[in-house]
């Protein structure tokens, strides 16, 4: 399985888990010219933004250690087209999706401050 395929096939699986918690999908793949958000969904009557990274394994550190502060904001900044092109004002929230497919696989949910 080849980088993108691979990642699609992690965004799949946590899109699953995700519903499992209560997450209702309301996007996946939204870009833009600035950038892409993997997941967009309802919980908790917020919009949460969700970065999904996926590996498999932990030898070159944890899914979630690849996201930086330059993603950050790219990610932020399609957020606010988001919410500008479909007329939403409410509250919302960002986080990353941590999977690492292993045998058993490891899914973790980390708020973005």
């Amino acid at each position: 399985m080849n980088k993108t395929d691979f990642g699609k096939f992690g965004e799949e699986k946590g899109i699953e888990f995700l519903k499992k918690k209560g997450y209702k999908i309301l996007t996946k793949n939204f870009r833009t010219k600035l950038g892409e958000i993997d997941i967009i969904a309802k919980k908790d009557k917020k919009i949460v933004f969700i970065e999904v990274k996926t590996r498999r394994n932990s030898e070159f550190g944890f899914p979630e250690e690849s996201v930086n502060r330059k993603k950050l904001l790219r990610i932020e900044r399609c957020a606010h087209i988001y919410l500008t092109r479909n007329k939403i004002d409410c509250d919302y929230r960002f986080e990353i999706l941590s999977i690492l497919l292993k045998e058993n696989p490891e899914f973790n949910i980390i708020p973005i401050e």
